[in-house]
């Protein structure tokens, strides 16, 4: 029976689909990079802030620790997030074209790549508002290449 379905399969040859990327959608926005990133920056933010209790009280201690791994679990999901987003728009929108306008374009995005995966493991506010630098530019780029003036701004 499977060996029919696949002889079958292999008599019908498939229409060839031309796609500019993974999913013909046409919509990109660097939105969803800052996003996710803010959400990172946000729980860097709360870590840093986080106050250990008196080791001998266990009820605190417990909220404490179940806290901080809450804004773990949430900073790395995010920053990954992030990251993957960031690999998306930079493998499937952007063109020769526009490297030849900004011959920096993969060094911006391989540098908010790897600040992405600082934020995901270390606990660095100065990595999280490089890596929030990091996305604004892409976001100038991005519209820029769209001859559109998106403004840019952050909801922290």
């Amino acid at each position: 029976m499977i060996e029919r379905m696949k002889n079958a399969l292999r008599a019908q040859p498939a229409p060839t689909a031309e796609a500019h990327c993974d999913g013909p959608c046409g919509i990109y926005d660097p939105a969803s990079v800052r996003i996710a990133a803010e959400a990172a920056v946000s729980m860097t933010k709360k870590i840093v802030a986080l106050t250990p209790p008196d080791p001998s009280d266990a009820k605190a201690t417990a909220a404490y620790l179940n806290t901080m791994s809450r804004y773990v679990a949430i900073k790395e999901e995010q920053a990954h997030i992030a990251k993957t987003e960031l690999l998306v728009l930079w493998t499937d929108y952007f063109k020769p074209p526009h490297l030849e306008k900004y011959p920096n374009l993969h060094e911006t995005f391989w540098k908010a790549a790897k600040l992405c995966s600082a934020v995901k493991v270390e606990v660095s506010e100065q990595h999280c508002q490089e890596l929030m630098a990091a996305v604004e530019e892409i976001h100038k780029i991005f519209w820029a290449t769209k001859n559109r003036d998106i403004a840019w701004y952050t909801a922290g």
